[in-house]
């Protein structure tokens, strides 16, 4: 085997103490593809995956995951290094991501829509040996290294070699890994213009899924069933398959990777699906659309966002025996944070829904300013500890001393995540959520830093300057992204239209602004700032728009543009894309 590279900036990752025991706590196993194995061998028959109509047992998931391991070994995975992996979602993806994790790296799960020039950018950060990619592959211009490529017809890789039945080779000769070693990496929304790379452990998964949490409790009943939409980047992706693989239950993907009201329905029929994850937009939208859709659940999972009181109860009346839990956590604890079971009582809360209490392998600390604890009831910023905290910011050791700093709680050392987010707990310990102390936002589930979108505009030839601006929906969320721009004096037209597909062939979708307006210049406040605000006014004013009294040109069809990203569509009062 060829020694594993290391990533820029993964030796301060990996030197970081960050946690308080390994991941389990129970006894059980301390890395993600352990927990698989041991229902492998327990029951090698029970269901993992279904993929379209196919079923994959645990036995056969794991036999896949080990010619991955095998392949990628010969290839220069290993501990410390990182294997990005564009393949779509499917059973073999899942085993890829298996594999990956057996040879001791960790895998960074990346969308193959993804635009070329995204997909060349985290590779780079990742700084990999090999990548798990198909071949052909339309992207393979983002990386010129070793590929291991999945057969076109089972499971594992193309080059595998097949096994005689029995134990099969490598397993007591793997790296030495334990449960603080990363496990994957999340590619969120960051503010110089680049993503940031989360590197999460195997710990952070295992004290989550593995242990007193519900719907994902070890009490000896069979693992939820959950559909697997969310995009495979994301840490939703972990939640609905590592969820019910480390738990014995079954993932099931879906094609479209789109949930609607009627596919959920069928898949409780058809599945036996009981366990959903949606985001606080989506939940709204399957109570408005088809409340009914959710007969037959155990348990909904939401969050993200602020949830409407008038759905939750309506869900309520409707689903007494449904159980519907809040969840919060930002990426860098991997899923959730602090979750509640909503109870009828909790929409009267004055604050809102609350976000509830630490789950497993977290403590939520509410600091005030100074760093001091701040007392029940007082707004501060909310910052977690314990095995669910990330390693850091995989090549940025800058970003990462800033964002999880050590400081003396109850007189010990701790090491903590500073969310940004503010919030509160009550007398009885239950974290409310307020907001943020900063720009970013939640938008249709998705983290957003307005300033990387930002930095993306600013580098097009032509523009000026730029602001992006989160448009709020009904329900006190945020729906969609406004992008105001100006162009550069003497430079050709560059309308929106044009600005929009070059955002598209560089940015994720969700991060591509559903709105966009040319303007003669931004408007300003009196201390001389950007007026947002006044932006945002320009949109509710609509069709050939004034400006609030500012400067400016927008709303004629050339000077605006509108798309759809996934959520609400335009509200007519922009120029169709």
């Amino acid at each position: 085997m060829t020694g594993a590279a290391v990533a820029p900036g993964v030796a301060e990752v990996l030197a970081t103490d960050t946690g308080t025991g390994m991941g389990a706590g129970n006894g059980g196993p301390s890395l993600i593809h352990e927990a698989v194995e041991r229902h492998a061998a327990r029951v090698p028959d029970a269901v993992a995956l279904v993929d379209g109509a196919r079923r994959v047992g645990y036995a056969e998931l794991d036999a896949a995951a080990d010619a991955w391991a095998a392949e990628l070994l010969d290839l220069g995975a290993g501990p410390g290094g990182f294997v990005p992996v564009v393949l779509p979602r499917s059973a073999t993806l899942v085993a890829a991501l298996l594999g990956v994790l057996k040879t001791g790296a960790a895998y960074a799960a990346l969308d193959p829509g993804w635009p070329v020039e995204r997909l060349r950018s985290v590779t780079g950060m990742l700084a990999p040996r090999v990548m798990v990619a198909p071949d052909p592959w339309e992207g393979r211009e983002a990386w010129d290294g070793p590929l291991c490529a999945p057969s076109p017809s089972g499971l594992g890789p193309r080059n595998a070699v097949a096994q005689p039945d029995g134990p099969r080779p490598g397993r007591a000769s793997r790296p030495p890994v334990d449960g603080s070693c990363p496990a994957t990496v999340f590619f969120t929304s960051g503010t110089t213009g680049r993503p940031k790379a989360v590197v999460s452990g195997h710990r952070a998964t295992l004290s989550l899924f593995d242990g007193g949490f519900e719907p994902f409790t070890s009490g000896g009943a069979r693992g939820p069933v959950m559909p697997q939409a969310a995009p495979v980047s994301w840490d939703g992706f972990t939640l609905e398959t590592w969820g019910p693989l480390v738990n014995g239950g079954t993932s099931v993907l879906l094609d479209s990777g789109y949930l609607l009201p009627g596919t959920l329905r069928a898949l409780v029929e058809r599945e036996g699906v009981d366990t959903v994850w949606l985001t606080a937009s989506l939940f709204h939208l399957f109570v408005d659309e088809d409340p009914g859709c959710f007969a037959g659940l155990r348990h909904v999972l939401t969050g993200g966002e602020r949830l409407s009181v008038p759905r939750v109860r309506a869900f309520l009346d409707r689903h007494p025996d449904v159980g519907l839990t809040n969840g919060y956590g930002p990426v860098e604890t991997c899923v959730f944070t602090t979750a509640r079971r909503v109870r009828r009582s909790d929409c009267d809360v004055p604050s809102g829904i609350p976000v509830g209490e630490p789950v497993p392998g977290r403590r939520v600390h509410i600091l005030a300013d100074g760093g001091l604890p701040a007392a029940p009831g007082t707004t501060g910023e909310i910052c977690v500890s314990g095995d669910g905290v990330a390693l850091g910011y995989l090549g940025d050791a800058e970003l990462t001393a800033r964002m999880f700093p050590t400081v003396t709680v109850d007189g010990v050392p701790t090491r903590l995540y500073r969310t940004g987010d503010l919030g509160f707990q009550d007398g009885d310990g239950v974290v409310h959520f307020t907001g943020r102390a900063d720009r970013q936002v939640k938008v249709r589930g998705h983290r957003v830093e307005p300033e990387e979108v930002e930095a993306v505009v600013r580098a097009l030839s032509g523009v000026a300057d730029c602001a992006v601006v989160p448009v709020p929906g009904v329900n006190g969320g945020y729906e969609r992204l406004a992008l105001f721009y100006t162009q550069a004096p003497g430079d050709d037209p560059l309308p929106p239209p044009a600005v929009r597909r070059e955002l598209t062939a560089r940015l994720p979708r969700h991060l591509v602004p559903d709105l966009v307006r040319r303007r003669a210049d931004l408007p300003l406040t009196a201390n001389g700032k950007l007026d947002r605000s006044a932006l945002l006014r320009t949109l509710r004013q609509g069709g050939n728009g004034g400006h609030g009294g500012q400067r400016g040109s927008g709303g004629s069809a050339d000077n605006d543009v509108s798309g759809d990203n996934g959520g609400s569509g335009g509200n007519g009062m922009e120029a169709g894309a």
